[in-house]
């Protein structure tokens, strides 16, 4: 029952609101409230946010980078728009290229990322911002970047959780004097930025402005294209003049398949994450029958079959027993040849939601890896490092397929209800997108817990034969569970390893929720003006 007052006025919020968006900024999920407000819709919206995902959440969101949107318009079919990073049309040689390791300090454990100019593949976002804008958009470009711009000169208050990422990726933000500026204290010069300090980039502000004013064809045929090109030549890079003008937003059908009571529509292959998902949701209600507990040994046993299976699938690169019941043919022969065609990556990313009053949900995903410490002079745009993932070449380094569009873990997601209701949502959190999302199906689909319940429950991650199992469940679970896996590792608290899910859902009748992942930094807001 509802009762208490802060609830109560939570309920008043939805009943009126116009809109919602969920990220993992607050600054971010306000912008695209604000662009709701002004009249546009959820995919304006989206954008908008994106723009400033790139000011306010810059190790995890670049104009350098790469994503994903689903787009579910209010009448009509859901649409994927890949605009994630292409490898170039050509190897350089390995001894001419810029591309060595650093290692990021996550406070119990070290990882190697690669880096330099040789870890860039090709970018996509410019691109898929204005295919996107002109497919769905309903206001100006400039008006949708107009947010991000103010913030960049204005600047951003580093959280802890900001902080915390520029941290651990101290070796990336470090390794040129370009990078370290974007991040020098402007308190203490020559000192990294503080938490409570502000983030400013002005330039990163004239960069935006000038792309509203020129367009896409400045990033990919104009002037910095040719500057990004001759740095590569001349600094042991691998992209080309051609590789950038050659670059395509391409739109994919979505997979689409039916848990409980929804329509879910998710990535569709190259990139199999949202494959895998599907398979592991097929498996995990026919071992989770109706009324099992929430958290009990039952409920958490078919969770970790089903991440079992999801893995063995993954990890063969082939099809398991069983997926043929979920995916038709024609998908599963995409997803078996995409596979064996593409390249796959699946580093830190970050997500935002966004739903409006006329029924259009905006689900979208965007990375740049960790970086390669590149900017490109006059932008303040950091480029991505792609091709420096290890889990891109599990055979060795440079051994990509060439002029190929790189696969991804990243699986924006929506659905449908029998009801009428819809939700959207997404995660980073490298492998752990697969598990979090899962899992935050579940727990919406059969425990029918609010976005906000949905993310607070606890999670676990399989890696290979290590069970990480995030504080919060019961002693009888947490007993299964560690008899049933071969090595278990207990974390405390929340964490930011086992994803970052960010949540919006409409009803039937109009209402709004939603929720950002605590683990992630995440912020809901709501829209509660009028549409002009």
């Amino acid at each position: 029952m509802l009762s208490s007052p802060a609830v109560l006025a939570r309920e008043l919020v939805l009943g009126k609101s116009l809109g919602v968006a969920a990220s993992g900024s607050p600054e971010v999920s306000q912008t695209a409230v604000e662009i709701l407000e002004a009249g546009g819709n959820a995919f304006d919206a989206a954008l908008g946010a994106l723009c400033t995902a790139v000011i306010a959440e810059p190790l995890l969101a670049s104009l350098g980078g790469g994503g994903f949107l689903l787009a579910m318009p209010g009448s009509g079919s859901p649409l994927v728009y890949d605009f994630f990073c292409q490898t170039p049309a050509k190897r350089r040689p390995d001894k001419e290229l810029d591309f060595y390791p650093i290692m990021a300090d996550f406070g119990t454990i070290l990882q190697e990322f690669h880096i330099g100019m040789g870890s860039i593949a090709v970018p996509g976002v410019v691109a898929g911002i204005f295919e996107i804008h002109h497919d769905l958009g309903r206001m100006p470009i400039g008006e949708i970047m107009a947010p991000a711009v103010k913030l960049a000169r204005s600047g951003v208050e580093v959280n802890g959780f900001s902080h915390y990422i520029i941290r651990i990726l101290q070796p990336i933000v470090e390794a040129t004097r370009d990078s370290f500026s974007l991040y020098e204290s402007p308190g203490t010069p020559g000192q990294l930025i503080r938490e409570g300090e502000r983030l400013v980039n002005p330039v990163a502000a004239s960069t935006l402005e000038h792309l509203a004013r020129m367009g896409p064809d400045v990033f990919y045929r104009g002037d910095w294209a040719e500057q990004l090109a001759r740095d590569c030549r001349g600094n042991g890079g691998q992209l080309t003049a051609g590789d950038l003008a050659a670059y395509r937003v391409a739109r994919r059908e979505p997979v689409r398949f039916s848990y409980r009571d929804a329509k879910c529509f998710i990535n569709p292959p190259p990139s199999p994450g949202g494959c895998l998902i599907a398979f592991g949701l097929k498996l995990l209600s026919d071992w989770l029958p109706p009324g099992t507990e929430f958290g009990s040994p039952e409920h958490v046993m078919g969770l970790l079959r089903s991440l079992r299976a999801a893995n063995l699938a993954r990890d063969d690169y082939k099809l398991e027993p069983g997926l043929e019941k979920l995916l038709d043919d024609k998908t599963v022969n995409q997803w078996r040849q995409g596979l064996e065609e593409h390249s796959m990556f699946s580093r830190g990313t970050t997500h935002i939601s966004v739903a409006d009053s006329a029924g259009n949900l905006a689900s979208l995903s965007v990375s740049n890896g960790e970086g390669c410490s590149y900017v490109l002079p006059g932008t303040g745009i950091m480029l991505n490092n792609m091709l420096g993932e290890e889990d891109l070449n599990p055979g060795g380094f440079h051994q990509w397929k060439e002029g190929c569009r790189l696969a991804s873990m990243m699986s924006p997601a929506v659905a449908e209800r029998a009801d009428g209701s819809r939700f959207a949502l997404g995660s980073g959190g490298s492998n752990r997108i697969r598990s979090a999302i899962t899992q935050v199906f579940n727990n919406l689909l059969d425990f029918e817990l609010s976005p906000e319940k949905a993310l607070a429950a606890p999670r676990i991650h399989l890696e290979n034969d290590l069970l990480s199992i995030e504080e919060g469940f019961s002693k009888k679970a947490l007993q299964a569970l560690e008899a049933a896996a071969p090595e278990t590792h207990e974390w405390a608290g929340k964490n930011l390893f086992f994803g970052g899910v960010h949540i919006v859902s409409a009803s039937g009748d109009g209402h709004f929720d939603g929720a950002g992942d605590p683990r992630r930094g995440g912020a809901v807001a709501f829209a509660n003006g009028r549409f002009g």
